[in-house]
């Protein structure tokens, strides 16, 4: 059995066998015996690292044992490993040469929370969002067959991702072309939220249906009249077990089925994918896993346990009672929980997101209106136009880099047919140490296309609890993007105020320089403007844009500059210049936002430094502009 940890060593743990892995090569000659120490090292080590850096760490305790069968039998990274989102790559990473570098891990210039191509040879398939690993490791699968290279496939992939329809639709296509390919289905029954579909549910669910109870209480009565009947009672019972037991959906969806079996138990593990390695076509493995397996804190409440952040020295407590300021996405649960009180239409969805949106209050309070769809993007933003057909109010709670996955019904579904749903968009901009595939970096730009819409950004707490009320209260689609984190502690105001649609706020009056600021930047606005005697102005709305406001500016001011926490291409920079241009208005405009190229993980402000979108940087690239008129 593996060892239970229950405290984050503070020391780097002794970990001799360990030690000698650089590669998997390496664990290859190791005796099963020597496996199972390594196994409980690598927890170890899992949990000294992840101290020291933060990340998400129960998904790698849960796969501890997984990872190292895998890693055993097939020949990497010759062999193909697709690991689905990446939360639980971090034995792997450790495994394949990273072992020393991960007291950096999601730090600037450390390695990546995920899988990352240009990271590691070992990391075959770069991943960020969920429910993508069997589509490329089929698309790898087929590329190596046409092309005569004979290697494995494996795709590893949760219970939790295994709820969406690209799953699905990977696995259909895969019994179609039928190449060799081996997905294992990790199942800890915990996706990131309470798992909404998930295959141990679902089974339950049909296994505890109203059809199957009526036929055994048929069969209870007719033993009564016929004791011979138990036979049949009982064959019948195990027929409609076998008709929706998951070997019979996935064989019946073209798959060699074999488990579940125990993901904890090395020795099975590695016997088990040894014996599969030789079946051609494609094979699931069912493996049941403990989220947060060996550390006692985890496995008692995976929810809380998803990630840890980096335990740092204990704080100064002498300004203890100074109150904490709210996270945005508790700026949002509070006035959802507030506007359902007010307005008994409203319907809250999330595509898995409950606690990463702010949403448990909301979810415990009014359980009857609350909707956790899985990893379903597509289906949350269909759903919520279905319900705006029949005069719900729905409220989509997504991140931004979310939404992307969604952007047809977006369009289709919700736009054209002018729907009342309002998305409330958290992470919008950088989002720090989850990198590039988690970043909110261009909501902006494909949203501003978007007929119909509305959309705002938000530059406090306090504007983003109005906005909210503001975008609920418009008759069609409606956006609010905030970002990831804390504010600068505005006073929220309790009171809920619908603010004039595409009207910006004049927050200083200077001369020569305007700078527009979209979102959360305002406070850098404020600096630079200052320093330059320049206008600021909150903007609000991205669309529709307080065109006075901008015209007024061009006739009174040498320099525009417009400010966001989203992609310089086609964002709120570009709106504006495109209005003068439509105006007819000639004069200098500099665009600051995020550049043309993914940012690499790092802390927010580094993120910030990284684009020059820090105070500083802000300040100097202006002035260096005025320069030039």
């Amino acid at each position: 059995m593996p060892i239970t940890f229950t405290d984050i060593p503070d020391t780097r743990p002794a970990t001799p066998l360990l030690d000698q892995v650089d590669s998997p090569a390496q664990l290859r000659e190791f005796s099963q015996d020597q496996l199972l120490t390594l196994a409980d090292e690598l927890r170890a080590f899992i949990l000294y690292s992840v101290g020291k850096s933060g990340g998400h760490f129960g998904a790698g305790l849960g796969v501890v044992e997984l990872t190292i069968a895998l890693h055993k039998v097939f020949n990497t990274p010759h062999d193909r490993l697709v690991w689905d989102v990446g939360h639980q790559t971090y034995p792997h990473k450790i495994l394949t040469g990273r072992r020393e570098q991960m007291t950096q891990m999601r730090q600037k210039e450390g390695p990546s929370g995920f899988p990352k191509r240009s990271e590691s040879e070992y990391d075959s398939f770069g991943v960020g969002h969920s429910s993508t690993s069997i589509s490329a490791a089929l698309g790898m699968a087929m590329a190596s067959s046409q092309l005569g290279v004979d290697r494995k496939m494996v795709a590893v992939i949760g219970d939790g991702a295994m709820t969406a329809g690209m799953a699905f639709e990977a696995i259909n296509h895969a019994a179609h072309v039928d190449k060799d390919l081996l997905v294992v289905l990790n199942d800890n029954q915990m996706s990131i939220s309470h798992n909404v579909g998930g295959l141990s549910t679902y089974f339950s669910k049909l296994w505890a249906s109203k059809f199957y109870n009526q036929l055994r209480e048929s069969g209870k009565k007719a033993l009564k009249v016929v004791p011979q009947a138990a036979s049949f009672v009982k064959l019948t019972e195990e027929y409609m077990k076998g008709m929706v037991s998951p070997a019979t959906i996935f064989e019946e969806l073209g798959f060699n089925y074999i488990g579940p079996i125990d993901g904890h138990d090395l020795p099975l593990l590695t016997q088990t994918l040894s014996n599969l390695k030789e079946i051609k076509g494609p094979v699931l493995l069912h493996t049941i896993t403990h989220k947060g397996k060996g550390f006692g804190p985890a496995e008692s409440d995976p929810v809380g346990y998803h990630a840890l952040t980096k335990i740092e020295p204990k704080p100064d407590t002498t300004d203890a009672t100074k109150p904490k300021k709210p996270k945005f996405q508790q700026v949002f649960g509070d006035w959802l929980c507030d506007m359902a009180e007010q307005d008994s239409k409203l319907v809250g969805i999330t595509p898995a997101m409950c606690e990463g949106s702010g949403m448990v209050e909301f979810a415990e309070r009014f359980p009857e209106r609350y909707e956790d769809v899985a990893i379903a993007e597509q289906h949350a933003v269909t759903l919520a136009a279905g319900m705006a057909c029949e005069g719900a109010k729905p409220v989509v709670a997504i991140y931004s880099t979310f939404l992307q996955r969604g952007y047809d019904q977006l369009i289709h579904d919700v736009a054209i047919q002018n729907l009342d749903v309002l998305f409330a968009m958290d992470r919008s901009g950088l989002v720090g140490e989850d990198g590039a595939t988690h970043a909110g970096a261009y909501d902006l730009s494909y949203l501003r296309c978007i007929p119909n819409m509305i959309i705002m950004a938000p530059s406090d707490e306090n504007e983003t609890r109005q906005l909210l009320y503001t975008g609920y209260q418009f008759n069609g689609p409606a956006a609010v993007r905030y970002p990831r984190g804390t504010g600068t502690g505005a006073v929220i105001d309790k009171t809920m105020t619908a603010l004039p649609i595409g009207k910006g706020l004049m927050k200083r009056e200077g001369s020569k320089v305007a700078i527009l600021n979209f979102g959360t930047l305002l406070g850098s606005a404020l600096q630079a403007g200052e320093q330059l005697d320049a206008t600021v102005v909150d903007m609000r709305f991205v669309k529709p844009l307080d065109k006075e406001m901008i015209l007024s500016l061009a006739n009174t001011h040498e320099l525009l500059v417009t400010l966001e926490e989203n992609s310089i291409a086609g964002g709120a920079g570009s709106a504006v210049s495109e209005f003068l241009a439509e105006q007819a208005v000639v004069m200098p405009i500099l665009q600051l936002g995020l550049p043309d190229q993914f940012i690499d993980h790092a802390n927010h402000q580094q993120q910030l430094e990284m684009v020059g979108l820090d105070a500083q940087q802000i300040l100097s690239r202006i002035q260096e502009r005025l320069d030039r008129i």
